[in-house]
């Protein structure tokens, strides 16, 4: 059985990803959360993954772009993203998001996200 166990975001290091986005990120057995602030402008380019994503913004507005379609989504407002459904996300806004995966994103606890940190 796996631990239960308690985290607060102030106790966890923001991981600068390029000079407008960071990162934070909790992962449980089965599923991830991360917190990610995006400065306006900041861009995640066009990726997928098989993970299955629910992405809520907090604070600010995101754009994503979709395989033939575009959403903006704002404040209170969420996005679920099906496993390896190609995006893209532009903040038009200082913005905060909730991410929450499904299973837990590999290639992030293994530093394996070169489109990240590469994206500005």
């Amino acid at each position: 059985m796996a631990a239960t166990t308690y985290h607060r975001w102030a106790d966890i290091g923001p991981e600068q990803m390029n000079p407008l986005v960071t990162r934070q990120f909790v992962s449980g057995t089965n599923v991830m959360l991360a917190r990610i602030v995006l400065k306006k402008g900041a861009r995640v380019p066009r990726h997928s993954h098989m993970n299955e994503q629910l992405s809520h913004v907090v604070e600010g507005v995101l754009r994503f772009l979709l395989e033939d379609s575009e959403v903006t989504v704002r404040a209170g407002e969420m996005l679920c993203i099906a496993p390896h459904a190609p995006h893209e996300v532009i903040a038009l806004e200082d913005s905060v998001a909730l991410d929450i995966f499904s299973p837990p994103r590999q290639d992030w606890i293994d530093g394996n996200d070169a489109y990240l940190r590469a994206g500005a």
